[in-house]
């Protein structure tokens, strides 16, 4: 299977498409100065300590307390408040934590009041984002993740990715990160450390512990709340994570955050170097790639998948539902049995994209069309578990209930993925009615005498329907486009956009940014 990443960098948004075998299958829009993601450590405050609930409200900046549950505090929790108290205080250099003496676990079934009080500082890490009314969800156990390796300060801990089926490796990997972890540190060795040597592992643990050690820095002389270590950026995430040999190329339209990724993949893979490109042309990169039509077709309440089949999407406050219908196809079939099994073996492919796509989270209930044959529904269960199997998000799948019904819980940690693929008509604004579509070309002129009235471009680009393109770079010496570069003396590039409405039309500069004008 290839994969392919295609980022598009706007002016406040990196938006990041994951392709495998040019199928969009994950996408992400990342804020230009992202807050409050998953991984981020931060100094906290407590505001309010909740008996009930077994929690504490914590002020960590966000307009909302953030949420942190007795359970997610983890075993050490006292001994990390320790370190923590030392960091605020002490005036001289920090010890190491590996010669740090630890304190007894505390309580699994203890009380929140007994550990924290109103008032008190606390690090935390931020296990989920913000979604909908809720502040992000907290924890004290922290985990910082690298390529290779998750390093868990005071846990001695050491597990292998049960994805690494060879038991010998297994062994190989837990003895050689035994041998080299520092003390007061646990370690979870990632399934891409299958095969790696000792150095290349030894190198990124020293680089991970270093990163933890060093931000204490941070924390002396410190006013909560306080970003203490940040998480790479998503699409510093997604590279970590999704790196492989099977990945054939990474497309940028950014000059310098090509430079970025280009150095990060080759400190990381540096035979991977030539597979990050840059793109310099007209088009816009998700059109070229054929990212935007992909999304325009996947997002929506309605979602086809094969022959006439389609899913229905719905999102209620508990749960999504996905209903799977056969559409047109029962109509020409005699087998009602047969058609359902193909159609919802299908569906699975198609859910188990949808997932990843929008990143839906929580509970996942899916109504597939009704099989009689037990077999039949074995099948299906086995498919969906195959084609999840790519999903990194940790979920479960249970087989289908007697009422046709499959459960999938999927960790949440950020907000669902939603784009409205319903657009309001940029030519008649929704109001149902247009200009006569046979003054199209007048009204594009009009516009450019307008804009370079206002102006002093040198070079246009055009952004139009390919039919619209097509009419005006009809025929070889007098077509419109080169009449209008002799009228107005100014180079004019024509481009067509397939996602544009048939009377849409934009500007753009020689850098490729959009220009704005004021119209008579």
């Amino acid at each position: 299977m290839s994969k392919e990443l295609v980022i598009d960098v706007k002016a406040n948004e990196i938006d990041i498409a994951l392709l495998e075998d040019k199928k969009l299958v994950e996408l992400n829009k990342e804020k230009s100065n992202p807050k409050f993601s998953v991984g981020d450590i931060y100094l906290g405050k407590v505001k309010k300590i909740m008996p009930g609930l077994n929690a504490a409200f914590v002020d960590v900046g966000y307009e909302k307390d953030a949420f942190l549950h007795y359970l997610d505090l983890g075993p050490q929790f006292r001994t990390l408040q320790n370190f923590l108290h030392i960091a605020v205080s002490r005036k001289t250099k920090l010890p190491s934590m590996q010669k740090l003496r630890k304190e007894p676990d505390i309580d699994k079934n203890g009380r929140i009041n007994d550990v924290l009080a109103t008032g008190q500082l606390v690090l935390v890490q931020i296990a989920k984002e913000p979604i909908s009314t809720k502040g992000p969800r907290l924890t004290s156990e922290i985990a910082i993740a690298g390529r290779h390796l998750v390093v868990m300060p005071l846990s001695d801990k050491v597990s292998v990715s049960q994805k690494i089926e060879s038991t010998d490796e297994k062994k190989r990997l837990r003895t050689l990160i035994n041998s080299i972890k520092p003390n007061n540190y646990g370690v979870i060795v990632r399934t891409v450390a299958e095969g790696k040597m000792v150095r290349t592992l030894d190198e990124e643990l020293r680089n991970l512990t270093r990163k933890w050690e060093a931000s204490f820095e941070k924390i002396r002389n410190a006013k909560p709340p306080r970003l203490i270590l940040s998480e790479l950026n998503r699409t510093a995430v997604i590279l970590r994570d999704v790196l492989s040999v099977s990945f054939n190329n990474i497309h940028i339209n950014d000059e310098s955050l090509h430079r970025e990724i280009k150095e990060y993949i080759n400190t990381i893979a540096p035979e991977k170097e030539k597979i990050v490109n840059l793109y310099t042309g007209n088009t816009p990169i998700f059109e070229k790639f054929d990212v935007l039509k992909q999304i325009k077709a996947s997002f929506g309440k309605t979602v086809s998948f094969k022959s006439g089949a389609y899913l229905i999407v719905e999102h209620t406050e508990a749960l999504h539902v996905i209903d799977v219908n056969s559409g047109n196809r029962a109509k020409n079939v005699n087998n009602q049995e047969s058609t359902a099994l193909e159609v919802n073996l299908a569906a699975c492919d198609e859910i188990a994209r949808q997932l990843r796509l929008r990143d839906m989270g929580g509970i996942i209930v899916i109504d597939f069309i009704d099989m009689q044959n037990l077999d039949n529904k074995n099948k299906v269960f086995e498919r969906m578990k195959d084609a999840m199997e790519g999903d990194r998000t940790k979920h479960s799948i249970l087989p289908l209930s007697r009422f046709g019904l499959m459960q999938i819980t999927r960790q949440r940690v950020r907000p669902e993925m939603h784009i409205n693929t319903r657009e309001t008509c940029p030519t008649c604004e929704g109001t149902g009615e247009i200009s006569p579509s046979v003054l199209i070309i007048e009204r594009i002129e009009s516009h450019l005498a307008d804009l370079l009235e206002q102006g002093s471009n040198k070079k246009i680009t055009i952004r139009v329907h390919p039919f619209i393109a097509a009419y005006i770079n009809k025929g070889l010496i007098s077509n419109i486009r080169k009449k209008w570069k002799r009228k107005y003396g100014v180079n004019i590039g024509i481009t067509a956009i397939s996602s544009y409405d048939f009377l849409e039309f934009h500007f753009f500069d020689k850098t490729g940014e959009e220009i704005y004008f004021e119209t008579k």
